[in-house]
């Protein structure tokens, strides 16, 4: 008698947009080697939110211009939906702490910058750029210049113009870090909203354990210098998520005491 094996096959995993396998980075100078990543292991899978926390000099940011394109000299293997990482593309966008606008252009033309040089229609570059801003709350100010802008709508110039080209994936390397806290909280909001209606896959570096609780799927918890993946922390909250909300905060507690335990065994590492 033949017998048939009629379980439901295991679903096949999918293939994550950015897989970072064994990556290590060294920064050299005539005085010293430094060794800023030490075999990084990282999946990120499409329309999730990635957020990476870890103290200062852990290699956050290295990691995330590695992600990027901007820095192609390590050791180990980055691959975008399966193809090696070999310089920046326009797939991969990237929104940094200082808002990289030109001061020469308004706010509509800084949004539309990439879409010219890719050669876009003007018709077609105005329905995105009214889309974009309307997204991130500055229709209003599209004719406005950067001195005329405060903080935090310069970051929301820069965000729209990073998503006006569509990228599969959002880089973003602390780019709150520098608002004064109300503000921070309503862009965190805004965030979470823009997310919400579009689905880009982000990674989000932030030195901010509440922000990363706030904004994330998962928060990775990096080691100092040389950097390592301490643990990943699934962020099982439904959106919108607010600063002083009860689960926000004891997940935040929840992760700081993973970089607590990361503080103390730096200190017995160098104890006498």
């Amino acid at each position: 008698m033949v017998v048939t094996d009629t379980r439901p096959a295991a679903e096949a995993r999918p293939e994550p947009v950015l897989a970072l396998s064994d990556i290590s980075k060294h920064f050299q100078t005539t005085r010293r080697d430094t060794l800023a990543l030490d075999h990084v292991s990282l999946e990120v899978q499409r329309s999730e939110f990635v957020c990476i926390v870890g103290p200062s000099g852990c290699g956050k940011s290295t990691l995330l211009g590695i992600a990027a394109g901007m820095d192609t000299a390590y050791e180990g293997r980055a691959l975008f939906e399966g193809t090696p990482i070999t310089g920046m593309a326009r797939e991969r966008a990237v929104v940094f702490q200082e808002p990289a606008l030109f001061p020469w252009l308004n706010v509509r033309a800084n949004v539309e910058f990439g879409l010219k040089l890719r050669g876009v229609p003007k018709h077609e570059r105005k329905a995105i750029v009214d889309r974009q801003l309307e997204l991130v709350h500055l229709e209003h100010f599209d004719r406005s210049y950067t001195h005329e802008l405060s903080g935090g709508m310069k970051q929301r110039a820069q965000l729209a113009r990073a998503l006006a080209v569509e990228p599969h994936v959002l880089l973003m390397d602390e780019p709150f870090a520098a608002l004064d806290a109300q503000t921070r909280d309503e862009l965190q909001l805004e965030l979470q909203s823009v997310f919400a209606r579009i689905g880009t896959t982000v990674i989000f570096v932030t030195h901010n354990v509440r922000e990363a609780v706030i904004l994330g799927d998962r928060v990775v918890v990096m080691s100092p210098g040389p950097g390592r993946i301490k643990s990943i922390i699934d962020v099982p909250l439904s959106r919108p998520r607010l600063p002083d909300d009860y689960a926000v905060t004891d997940l935040a507690a929840r992760v700081r005491a993973e970089l607590q335990n990361v503080d103390e065994t730096v200190e017995a590492r160098y104890a006498i």
